[in-house]
């Protein structure tokens, strides 16, 4: 039976952790509730020592590894790459403002079920503070990676991919595999408390809405595409598909890349031109998680009550998209390069960034299927400026 388990995806992992977590809450006593608490309190604090480092062993190697692509080309894709996840960005969050308050119920009221529960405490909690802050990790993030585009610094390059290596280890060998438990230890505690109703109705509405901006913004980047070159925008889409269904079984950008790489081959797109496109697309376009991790993160402080205008939204959005680039190629890799921003620019805490870990690797499939999707609509129009060029 554990062997069954442990070869299930880890959206069915993380699915029978969520239900086992609620079924639990019924009948487990205060003691057990109170172990997996502290149990969960310890994962958490392992999760915020780790955030910074794996920043640093995402974000720096990188931008490194960009500076030595073929120049103009290079800086043309990452360009149409940032303004796609930018454009997702901002397009996910004016959605969620008009369609929240017409699908969610009334803005206070998970705010209240948590207010007035009553609170399961661990027995004892283990500190272990990050050797840097999230806004230290990223500054020194940028200077070591734009700093190698301009030196070519070979040896501290190679130290960097070695950490990058070292950091998903640490993702798929001991975060990975542990979040199914810390996630049922979140609605084990949600459960006994009284707010699972809520939670899950939230879930529930908050999924049907990001299933739909999906499929909108699919539909928008190949009109544009197809304005750009001048060809059937639906036919192109079409034929874009079968890269759409491999990531939703794959969960993973760089696995599908053989099957992108062979559909936007298929609509067109230079053979040669394709092969630099698309793998670099798969690393720094992350448009489908960006609109992902807005609507997740929106739904949670709306219903909490908590401040989500435009003016703390904007910063987070710009800088996600530069803080997912080169995130690893493991189911919810793009969550957990996210943690950071979500902590620093909207004061997520511990029980809020569980949440957010459970909301969005139950969508995690259908937004890397829209990261790959969308490589082959810029594709498209990189290829289309290569061609004139």
């Amino acid at each position: 039976m554990f062997a069954r388990l442990n070869k299930l995806p880890l959206l069915g992992k993380v699915l029978i952790a969520i239900a086992l977590g609620i079924l639990c809450s019924f009948f487990f006593p205060d003691f057990l509730n109170r172990v997996f608490v502290t149990l969960n309190g310890i994962f958490g604090n392992f999760l915020g020592f780790t955030i910074p480092l794996i920043i640093v062993g995402l974000v720096a190697p990188g931008i490194a590894e960009l500076g030595n692509g073929a120049g103009k080309l290079l800086a043309i894709t990452a360009a149409i790459a940032y303004g796609s996840t930018l454009f997702a960005g901002f397009f996910s969050y004016f959605a969620c403002d008009l369609s929240y308050p017409l699908v969610l119920n009334s803005q206070s009221s998970l705010a209240q079920s948590v207010a007035h529960a009553e609170k399961i405490l661990p027995y004892f909690s283990v500190d272990m503070p990050p050797l840097f802050s999230v806004t230290t990790a990223l500054v020194f993030a940028f200077v070591l990676g734009l700093g190698l585009c301009a030196i070519q610094g070979d040896k501290l390059k190679n130290g960097l991919l070695e950490f990058r290596e070292l950091v998903n280890k640490v993702i798929s060998g001991v975060i990975i595999p542990l979040l199914p438990l810390y996630i049922f230890g979140i609605f084990l505690q949600i459960g006994a408390e009284g707010q699972a109703g809520a939670i899950m109705k939230l879930f529930i509405k908050v999924i049907a809405v990001i299933f739909v901006l999906h499929v909108s913004l699919l539909l928008i980047q190949f009109v544009l595409a197809g304005a750009i070159v001048k060809r059937n925008p639906f036919k192109l889409l079409v034929t874009m598909l079968p890269a759409y269904v491999t990531a939703l079984g794959t969960q993973s950008s760089a696995a599908t890349i053989p099957v992108t790489l062979k559909q936007a081959i298929k609509n067109g797109v230079d053979e040669k031109l394709a092969g630099f496109v698309v793998p670099l697309c798969a690393t720094i376009h992350l448009a489908g998680s960006t609109l992902k991790i807005v609507a997740c993160a929106f739904a949670i402080l709306w219903m909490q009550g908590m401040p989500h205008g435009l003016d703390i939204f904007a910063g987070f959005i710009c800088m996600l998209g530069i803080t997912m680039v080169a995130a690893p190629g493991v189911p919810g890799g793009a969550i957990m390069a996210a943690l950071g921003l979500l902590s620093s620019m909207l004061g997520f805490n511990e029980d809020l960034q569980g949440l957010m870990i459970a909301l969005y690797i139950a969508m995690d499939t259908f937004g890397t299927a829209c990261n790959v999707t969308g490589d082959g609509a810029i594709a498209l129009v990189v290829d289309k400026i290569y061609r004139k060029r």
